[in-house]
């Protein structure tokens, strides 16, 4: 299965946006960094931030997982951030192309659990 983990980038207050336009270079070499640490399992970067508007980016990695322990490092990797950044997380999984996402955590949304998650995900 091909999941993903995107930094919640839409529905943000004022506030928010700013923290993560000034966060974003953190951000995004925090990804490419475990990216490119997992790339021999096809870990891949997820970075669409060209837009002017927050609402529009894609900031985060597509993972292919085959058990539910699969998920336990990046979701402690998105944890992390949420807790270092003040941001929320999406999951999900894509099929077709497309995300269809399933939970959300975070700052906000509270820790998200490796478990549950993949109970959501049917794992």
């Amino acid at each position: 299965m091909l999941i993903y983990l995107l930094i919640a980038c839409d529905r943000l207050e004022d506030k928010q946006e700013k923290k993560l336009r000034q966060n974003l270079p953190e951000l995004q070499a925090a990804l490419q960094a475990y990216a490119e640490a997992n790339a021999a399992y096809d870990v891949i970067l997820i970075n669409e931030c060209e837009s002017d508007d927050c609402e529009d980016w894609q900031l985060g990695i597509s993972h292919p997982v085959t058990r539910n322990t699969h998920l336990n490092f990046p979701v402690d990797l998105f944890n992390g951030l949420a807790e270092q950044y003040g941001i929320d997380c999406e999951v999900g999984y894509i099929q077709d192309g497309a995300r269809e996402p399933v939970s959300y955590f975070g700052k906000h949304e509270g820790k998200g659990e490796a478990f549950l998650i993949a109970e959501y995900l049917g794992l």
